[in-house]
């Protein structure tokens, strides 16, 4: 129950932001509720397709003590850490991966992962499936399952949806 009603506040709110305050975020971003968008420049919120944007994210807009309002865009199939904070004006490319508590100061640039502050590229060439899952993340999460039972214990709708996927190919 708790789990439809955090669904609707957070499609109510995908909506709102959509249809009243005019971003422009594509419907199948997924967001924490504590994420934080900013409004002051409503224009210049870009976000593509299958992205994440986790808990205490803030995307910027503008800088008060510059008088700048920027375009911030966000590629398709990006994860944005927690608590990372994306400065007005970047350019985070498809397929990007920006980590936890990174402060992005410049462009990004597509299928690469960053950290730090200010971040900086960690790893290039990545590929990432939806919301800016590695391709690799499977494998990873059934192998710890296999050899840990507490992970196994783990409740993941995302990973027994996939395990019934693959057992259906073969």
């Amino acid at each position: 129950m708790k789990v439809q009603i955090r669904n609707t506040i957070l499609s109510v709110r995908s909506w709102y932001q959509r249809n009243v305050l005019g971003l422009d975020i594509h419907p199948s971003v997924r967001m924490s509720m504590s994420a934080k968008l900013d409004t002051t420049f409503r224009s210049g919120i870009h976000i593509g397709a299958e992205s994440y944007i986790a808990f205490d994210a803030r995307i910027m807009t503008h800088d008060f003590t510059r008088g700048l309002y920027l375009h911030t865009r966000i590629g398709e199939r990006c994860f944005i850490g927690g608590k990372s904070l994306i400065l007005p004006g970047i350019t985070i490319g498809d397929g990007a991966i920006v980590g936890a508590g990174s402060v992005v100061t410049k462009d990004v640039p597509a299928h690469c992962a960053v950290a730090g502050n200010p971040a900086r590229i960690v790893k290039e060439g990545i590929e990432v499936e939806k919301f800016g899952r590695l391709i690799e993340a499977d494998e990873n999460e059934h192998r710890l399952r296999q050899t840990d039972p507490e992970a196994a214990a783990l409740a993941s709708r995302a990973y027994k949806k996939r395990q019934a996927e693959l057992s259906k190919k073969d």
